[in-house]
């Protein structure tokens, strides 16, 4: 055994590997289940006594060896191959490409920053909702054309009682039913999130949206506060100040109002969207009805309140003159480039 470690100290010391297989074949070699060392001392074991401690430091001399060798041989290697490739990996890297956010996240969270900045905490919900938060909730009487299999997406939900009846929510004023039923007044919240709707009736038409809706709920809350605080947001979002409210019907507020903005008409495309008029319509808006307040277990004699609601992708079309609502949803890099 002396000789056999002699012999292999001496080629170990002329060893040499030029690629990175070599230094691999001279590790397993060695150091392999199989390898050299391993079968030394498995043969160690039936050493006499009395040699032991002599070819015991034999053995551990020649796996210092191995185990320098190999390090040297991976060292050689690993610079060789720095130079030969031409690269100092000490620099930085160069600037890789930026992504860029889909410009209806972009919209999303300037709207949420907007009315952050007056007070309103952003609320969220389950999108697969039950009757009740969805329409019965908010005023929606059982016969209304919004329950109609057309414009709702209803999904049947095993139970242990059997099936249950749920629905893709056609509004997030869902939150706003979970958010009543759960917190006290005041209330300012803001409830972002998509929503679905049957509307496959042309090439344009989308089955998901996305929405915004705010509520605000507190004592002496007035048709005025609305107006005030629909009024800030046009003006930093839009930079326009110019709004009107026209009367009009929603179940879940008395009275109702759609809201539009001053456009103007200084080019084309200004005559194009508004129809001529120079006014467009924003969200729609109104006092929340006390019968929804009751409803979710608020007094209607001591609170009153204001709901609005608006979709993400029209506003985000008006911000950036998008012609095409397809255009969200196509994934498109070119245009999505635009937004960096």
């Amino acid at each position: 055994m002396q000789e056999a470690i002699q012999k292999h100290l001496a080629e170990i010391a002329a060893h040499t590997a030029s690629t990175p297989e070599a230094v691999e074949q001279f590790r397993i070699h060695y150091l392999g289940r199989k390898g050299i060392l391993n079968d030394l001392f498995e043969a160690f074991k039936a050493v006499p006594g009395d040699q032991k401690k002599v070819l015991g430091q034999e053995l551990n001399k020649l796996k210092i060896a191995v185990q320098e060798k190999l390090e040297s041989l991976q060292a050689a290697h690993a610079s060789t191959s720095g130079k030969s490739e031409g690269i100092d990996w000490s620099r930085p890297t160069g600037a890789l490409p930026l992504g860029t956010r889909h410009p209806l996240a972009i919209v999303r969270q300037e709207i949420l920053d907007i009315f952050s900045r007056i007070g309103f905490t952003v609320a969220d919900g389950p999108e697969i909702e039950d009757d009740w938060h969805v329409f019965s909730g908010l005023n929606f009487p059982p016969e209304h054309p919004a329950r109609d299999m057309q414009d709702t997406f209803f999904i049947h939900k095993p139970t242990q009682e059997g099936e249950k009846e749920m629905v893709l929510r056609t509004h997030t004023s869902s939150v706003q039913v979970r958010a009543m039923e759960n917190q006290k007044p005041p209330l300012r919240i803001v409830m972002p999130g998509r929503v679905y709707r049957n509307e496959a009736v042309s090439s344009r038409a989308h089955c998901q949206f996305h929405q915004i809706e705010g509520l605000y709920i507190d004592e002496g809350v007035s048709f005025a506060d609305m107006k005030q605080t629909l009024q800030y947001f046009t003006q930093e979002f839009f930079g326009k100040a110019k709004i009107r409210l026209r009367p009009s019907y929603f179940p879940f507020t008395e009275p109702s109002a759609e809201m539009d903005v001053y456009w103007g008409l200084n080019s084309e495309a200004d005559y194009r969207i508004t129809k001529g008029t120079g006014w467009l319509e924003i969200m729609g808006c109104g006092m929340v009805d006390p019968a929804v307040l009751s409803a979710s277990g608020i007094d209607p004699e001591r609170y009153s309140g204001f709901a609005f609601g608006m979709g993400i992708e029209r506003i985000t079309m008006l911000r950036y003159q998008i012609d095409d609502l397809r255009m969200f949803f196509e994934n498109d890099v070119r245009f999505l480039r635009q937004f960096q």
